[in-house]
């Protein structure tokens, strides 16, 4: 048996990550590859952390393509080689003219939770402008999406199964510069890295549309620090690099923006 108690303290997605502490347990008992439901970027982060101590088990994470933020674990003995093929995802296309009625992705993710799948069955979602959406789903969802999505806002779609290869990622861009700033408090770091005034920032943080290592984070006093990833959905992501402390004890941060 796994140290339960002891995986879980001071976890803050207790629930999901005792469900993957049952996951791992049924895959050390049957000498299978136990596959995951699709988990946000904070519960794979928490359960990577408390596993890696570990030496039973082993995972493998992957959510289609390599940027993917949703991803499925597969957990297997460590004695049991554990390959990409087999955390098994597929991907949709949802096809539709979005030009007069344009969808984001939170349309596209409610239409098909609209149909009855839980959110659990889906990874990523990727909005292709006019033309709608590919959305990468557990493999056992595929035939009851291409019958039961249909509609995405007011537009017809039409949903079948492409293959991963045909998914349209787009290379983020990076675009790398150096702040200096009188503290390291979130709004400020956030606001020299994607180029936002302060108060712009402030109303993002406090709307909850900006996460800190895929945790969401509503204080703009909030410290970040070297290492940190501050993401704002629709505008891209920055990574707080090396920071220096400045002969006037200001702070001089080196920051990479990915869009």
């Amino acid at each position: 048996m796994l140290p339960r108690e002891e995986l879980l303290k001071g976890v803050e997605n207790r629930e999901d990550v005792a469900r993957i502490i049952d996951q791992a347990e049924q895959a050390i008992k049957t000498w299978e590859v136990v596959l995951t439901d699709c988990l946000s970027p904070p519960v794979l982060i928490e359960v990577q952390e408390q596993f890696k101590r570990l030496t039973e088990v082993q995972l493998l994470a992957w959510g289609g393509y390599p940027q993917a933020e949703r991803q499925r674990l597969a957990i297997a003995r460590e004695e049991l080689p554990l390959e990409q093929y087999q955390v098994e995802v597929a991907a949709l296309d949802i096809a539709g003219n979005f030009l007069f009625d344009p969808a984001n992705h939170r349309d596209f993710l409610g239409a098909m939770l609209g149909t009855g799948l839980v959110r659990e069955k889906t990874g990523d979602i990727i909005v292709l402008g006019e033309r709608g959406a590919q959305v990468i789903v557990v493999p056992e969802m595929v035939e009851f999406l291409e019958a039961n999505l249909t509609q995405v806002r007011s537009v017809p779609v039409k949903t079948q199964r492409i293959e991963l290869s045909e998914l349209k990622i787009r290379e983020p861009k990076k675009k790398e510069r150096t702040t200096v700033e009188a503290s390291m408090r979130l709004d400020a770091i956030a606001s020299a890295g994607f180029g936002t005034s302060r108060n712009k920032m402030v109303e993002l943080i406090n709307s909850s549309d900006v996460r800190v290592n895929w945790k969401e984070v509503t204080q703009a006093s909030y410290l970040v620090k070297s290492g940190d990833l501050i993401a704002i959905r629709g505008k891209g992501r920055v990574e707080v690099g090396e920071v220096n402390v400045t002969k006037k004890e200001r702070y001089r941060v080196q920051l990479t923006r990915f869009v």
